[in-house]
């Protein structure tokens, strides 16, 4: 059973620069592709960005394209949300999540918070001066 636990999240100020990490535990993790989402206040769950098996990177959100960064390390099974520039609007908690995409394409990443199985416990990001 896959198990996804977030860090680094807090507090900061208009501006400022975050580094989110997820750290992943058993199950195979090769299989898996994976994602950060997150919740705003009032807001649906969103996708910022997604780590395909075969380690292609997409990022859904056009408010954070050119400010956040996603990585995925895995042989230490880890995803990485680095992000700068950071707005008053990015004030929301943050998810990874992760989705068994072992039997479709390795450029797969499924478009849906539904389609993710796996979900750490979240870490909330405060914009705020």
């Amino acid at each position: 059973q896959l198990q996804l636990v977030e860090s680094g999240g807090g507090l900061v100020q208009p501006g400022g620069s975050l580094r989110l990490s997820c750290a992943a535990s058993g199950g195979i993790f090769s299989v898996y592709t994976v994602a950060w989402f997150r919740q705003g206040p009032g807001k649906e769950r969103e996708l910022i960005a997604c780590v395909t098996r075969g380690g292609g990177i997409s990022y859904s959100l056009d408010s954070v394209k050119g400010r956040f960064t996603v990585s995925r390390d895995s042989i230490k099974k880890i995803i990485d949300l680095q992000m700068i520039s950071l707005k008053a609007d990015d004030t929301a908690v943050y998810y990874c999540a992760a989705s068994n995409t072992g039997l479709r394409s390795a450029s797969y990443c499924p478009s849906s918070a539904q389609d993710f199985s796996y979900w750490g416990q979240g870490t909330q990001v405060t914009v705020s001066s």
